[in-house]
């Protein structure tokens, strides 16, 4: 079995020559292919195709985020309304209900005062012996 041999420095020298002409001669056919234009036009249209959905895309998000906003600001506007009309009805069921702690206080002490009036008068009457 033989062992392996390094190239010298003038085969590994041609061997690159020859790989970069084998390059060269590569991107030159593929440069002069006729087809190549029309490949590069069908790359460019799929390309302005991508970029008008990607915008279409964005447009359509901006206009979802905008709807979603104003739905937001919707619900806070409705919410706000419905914390005041809450705070209204509780304002007035205070009111109602002072009121009638008002009226039924006056109506206790009209009681009161009719007692004490009976009771004056009832004395008065016992004093005078009728």
């Amino acid at each position: 079995m033989s062992s392996f041999k390094y190239p010298d420095l003038q085969t590994r020298q041609s061997s690159a020559a020859a790989a970069k002409k084998a390059m060269l001669e590569r991107f030159r056919a593929a440069s002069a292919d006729p087809n190549a234009a029309e490949r590069e036009a069908a790359r460019m249209a799929v390309n302005q195709a991508r970029l008008a959905r990607m915008a279409e895309r964005e447009a359509a998000k901006k206009v979802r985020e905008a709807e979603l906003a104003a739905e937001a600001a919707r619900a806070a506007e409705r919410a706000l309304q419905a914390e005041r009309d809450a705070e209204a009805e509780r304002i007035r069921l205070a009111a109602e209900e002072a009121e009638r702690k008002v009226a039924l206080e006056a109506e206790q002490k009209a009681a009161r005062d009719a007692r004490y009036a009976a009771r004056k008068a009832a004395k008065k009457e016992r004093r005078r012996g009728y």
